[in-house]
């Protein structure tokens, strides 16, 4: 557990620096006793939000990243008859 000082800036501020890579916001939770509990968030594209929707694609996308990862792919495919040329 990591345990910092942190002191705001005269406008109250403050600073988290490395601590934030990656993070593009904090969900903060104010406890009764006047604790902050900040829990990182990532966003997504809104046009990707479907994929985590839909948990059989979502499962299917990470069990074939999976499979890529260890080297189990079936064969390399011509795919080029389905893609959507289109710019949204």
């Amino acid at each position: 557990m990591l345990s910092k000082i942190l002191r705001p800036d005269s406008k109250g501020r403050i600073t988290l620096g490395h601590l934030a890579d990656g993070v593009s916001g904090y969900l903060v939770t104010e406890t009764k006793d006047h604790k902050l509990i900040l829990e990182p968030r990532v966003e997504i594209p809104a046009h990707e939000k479907w994929l985590f929707d839909n948990k059989i694609a979502l499962s299917k996308v990470r069990k074939g990243l999976e499979d890529s990862a260890k080297g189990r792919v079936a064969s390399k495919g011509d795919f080029s008859q389905y893609a959507d040329d289109r710019i949204d």
